[in-house]
């Protein structure tokens, strides 16, 4: 069965703590293509990640990650 694509609100809640995407990619500890890469929902990040942005975006995984059901 196919999985179902993970969507995602960092670039809402990037745009409203005022960060770039490359202080956000500084802040975390990746690059800013990654970061971009992710908004996009071309990468999935890793949970190790997926809690970084989390934490740094002071919001939780689940605010910020979500499945959509089709």
């Amino acid at each position: 069965m196919k999985q179902s694509p993970l969507q995602n609100n960092i670039h809402s809640f990037r745009t409203t703590a005022g960060l770039t995407q490359a202080s956000l990619a500084e802040a975390v500890g990746v690059t800013r293509q990654t970061i971009i890469s992710i908004e996009k929902g071309n990468y999935e990040p890793s949970v190790r990640l997926a809690l970084r942005l989390s934490n740094t975006l002071g919001v939780t995984v689940e605010e910020l990650f979500y499945e959509t059901i089709n």
